[in-house]
């Protein structure tokens, strides 16, 4: 899909390089800028007493990039930086505002030098602001500051942790697509684009249908234990067999009396606590009582015979080993093949872009690069001589 496309990526962690995965999947030659030392998320398992050769989670925000180990801390550093910048498509950062500014590699610069430049920069609370140079990652600016965290607990627990990256890879997507918007206008006009992407913009997207309700209303409900459900019916419930379910209920009384057939309660359709959606809501903590007590009667495979009989909507709560196995996810094509950094033609599991375009290539184009694998290929292509190259190696401008 976006073969010819050209990304410079300079940038560490998992939000920004998350979305030059993405680009790179979808045929996008991606040149992945690192420090000296590399990317920390390299060494996200020798931190934890783990050193193994493929890294699954440096793997999945990396995989089919060319590296350069690039010091931009020093004037050659930046001037390499630089010309990658006038040779290419799209510039993906997610260095801090300040930062950029400081070493000529904002957008206002490299845009006099290509004027065709897609410019993303991936923040955690934007471009403008007192926070613009705050330091930022998902589970203090997506996370936290946002209010998902606050809204996502039951009323009365404390607050937890995201799981690893979820609020980075949700703003991968949205830097994704916020660049190929942006790459059609600069090829049907010839002029580049800003893209500003950040994890608090991102997060309160995701959260959209509740901030929306807050804003208008100026109040927000909390979020309820099964038992004080303001839609009892939408809801989790637990088979015999001790696995947890989700009932998804449609708008109205619609899925009433289905529910009752379900759980071969037939007398319960009529029973005038339960008719109506007010009355439900009134006696949420007696249905849900019942509700248990009747599904706690059936196993996993009989509750899902009798749910899909009645064309209820309703979905297994997986644990991530259940999902690796799911036959729906493979046909979904949500898992797909990396080749492994090891180079002896081997591939492992690893989840896919979110997007599919069938009869397309769009899965990984290579394994994940060493650090600085290409970097003398490509300080090459920009015109470098041999003599200058080696210059540039022993200054350890370039590794």
């Amino acid at each position: 899909m976006l073969d010819g496309i050209r990304v410079i990526e300079h940038a560490t962690y998992m939000a920004a390089p998350g979305a030059g995965s993405i680009l790179s999947d979808w045929g996008a030659d991606v040149i992945k800028i690192e420090p000296p030392g590399g990317d920390p998320i390299r060494n996200f398992f020798r931190t934890i007493g783990t050193d193994i050769q493929d890294n699954p989670v440096f793997d999945f925000d990396n995989r089919g990039k060319k590296s350069i180990c690039l010091d931009t801390r020093t004037p050659e550093g930046q001037a390499i930086l630089r010309k990658l910048a006038g040779d290419a498509d799209v510039f993906l950062t997610n260095v801090r505002p300040g930062g950029l500014q400081r070493a000529g590699l904002d957008y206002d610069s490299l845009k006099t030098v290509n004027q065709k430049l897609v410019y993303c920069t991936l923040t955690g609370y934007g471009l403008e602001g007192e926070d613009a140079n705050r330091p930022g990652f998902d589970v203090a600016s997506f996370w936290s500051r946002a209010g998902v965290a606050s809204i996502t607990i039951p009323k009365g627990q404390e607050p937890f942790a995201i799981r690893t990256a979820f609020g980075d890879h949700t703003t991968s997507v949205a830097a994704a697509a916020g660049i190929c918007a942006a790459l059609v206008k600069a090829g049907r006009t010839g002029e580049g684009q800003l893209v500003e992407a950040s994890l608090l913009r991102s997060a309160l997207y995701s959260l959209g249908s509740d901030f929306a309700i807050q804003l208008f209303f100026g109040r927000i409900g909390s979020t309820k234990s099964r038992h004080e459900q303001i839609q009892p019916l939408m809801n989790f419930f637990k088979t015999k067999d001790d696995s947890w379910f989700c009932i998804v209920s449609r708008q109205g009384d619609v899925d009433w009396a289905p529910l009752c057939r379900v759980m071969d309660r037939a007398d319960l359709i009529d029973d005038e606590r339960f008719q109506s959606a007010k009355g439900r809501r009134k006696h949420a903590h007696d249905l849900v009582s019942i509700m248990d007590t009747e599904f706690g009667k059936y196993t996993k495979a009989e509750v899902s015979a009798r749910l899909d009989a009645e064309s209820i909507a309703w979905a297994p709560v997986q644990t991530l080993a259940e999902v690796a196995a799911d036959p729906q996810v493979k046909a979904a094509g949500g898992i797909t093949q990396v080749p492994s950094a090891s180079g002896d033609g081997s591939t492992f599991d690893s989840p896919a872009s979110p997007i599919r375009f069938p009869g397309t290539d769009d899965g990984p184009k290579g394994p994940s690069p060493k650090i600085g694998e290409h970097s003398q290929d490509i300080v090459a292509s920009l015109g470098y001589k041999a003599g200058e190259i080696e210059e540039l190696l022993e200054k350890g401008v370039i590794r």
